[in-house]
């Protein structure tokens, strides 16, 4: 398990990993009352937050995006496994620092994050979402730095940054637009599915009617919540396992793509290339 902190201005920024071939719980507190947003990598762990009175529980984190107020009396659980490791990474600001924040950023979080801003808690919980495509691809790149030194700090910043803007700039559109009324559960469910089954994922049809949804509901709010239509979402996860497989030398590229259900080499290849911009064979 790994816990880099680092400071950039008045945020601090954990960045964690944790793998386990056992079940274990990893939990951290804060030193002090602060505002954050956890977003939560290619993992799937589970997550709960304890505090005096009560506590919050997350059964899926894969591709959320979740904001709180957390004083010191928060614990901050982790259940880590063999195929559920963690990837997150939390931007925190304390409290104390909300006015110094650069940028107007102390308004921004005034404006879109109030309940935070003026807890009633020990533990408050503000926004959450699943990640768009373009937060998923800055939240991976971050996990994958292959920069060193000063320059490694450059590109990490650059990247905090854009995370940032993502998250409230969709924070400001679903306040324009209101928080439409989705079964997300059974969304989740769908992507839970889906991962599961790489190699031979359900027919629309079929992943409907195991969630019991109409195939047209389906469609339609799986994109609106998760950014993406559902085979699109099958494709890039196929694209990511099979990257993660190659890269870390536990698949060459003919076993990869069997892995995620490419029966064609040059299919595999081909959407490899559309996706990286670089063919699997490219991989160092």
């Amino acid at each position: 398990m790994t816990r880099d902190i680092i400071d950039i201005n008045d945020f601090t920024i954990l960045v964690e990993t944790a793998f386990s071939k056992e079940v274990m719980k990893d939990s951290c507190k804060f030193d002090e009352p602060v505002i954050a947003i956890a977003f939560y990598g290619s993992g799937n762990v589970d997550l709960e937050m304890s505090y005096p009175n009560g506590k919050r529980e997350f059964n899926y984190t894969k591709g959320l995006a979740l904001s709180f107020f957390a004083d010191e009396h928060v614990d901050c659980i982790h259940t880590v496994s063999q195929d559920n490791p963690l990837e997150c990474i939390v931007i925190a600001t304390a409290t104390r620092n909300l006015q110094n924040l650069p940028n107007q950023e102390g308004e921004i979080f005034s404006e879109l994050l109030d309940k935070l801003v003026n807890p009633k808690d020990h533990y408050v919980e503000g926004p959450s979402f699943y990640m768009t495509p373009e937060m998923h691809q800055i939240v991976d790149s971050l996990f994958n730095i292959e920069y060193e030194g000063k320059t490694k700090m450059m590109f990490f910043r650059s990247q905090i940054t854009a995370l940032l803007s993502h998250f409230f700039g969709q924070l400001a559109l679903n306040h324009t637009q209101g928080f439409k009324s989705v079964d997300k559960k059974r969304l989740e469910m769908a992507k839970e599915i889906l991962s599961n089954n790489l190699d031979n994922p359900p027919s629309l049809t079929e992943l409907s009617k195991e969630l019991g949804l109409n195939t047209t509901k389906l469609k339609k709010e799986f994109k609106e919540v998760f950014g993406l239509p559902v085979f699109k979402y099958l494709q890039n996860e196929r694209l990511k396992t099979a990257h993660g497989l190659i890269s870390k030398k536990q698949a060459t590229v003919q076993e990869a793509a069997w892995h995620v259900g490419y029966d064609s080499l040059s299919s595999f290849s081909n959407a490899f290339a559309k996706k990286f911009g670089y063919r699997p064979s490219q991989i160092k």
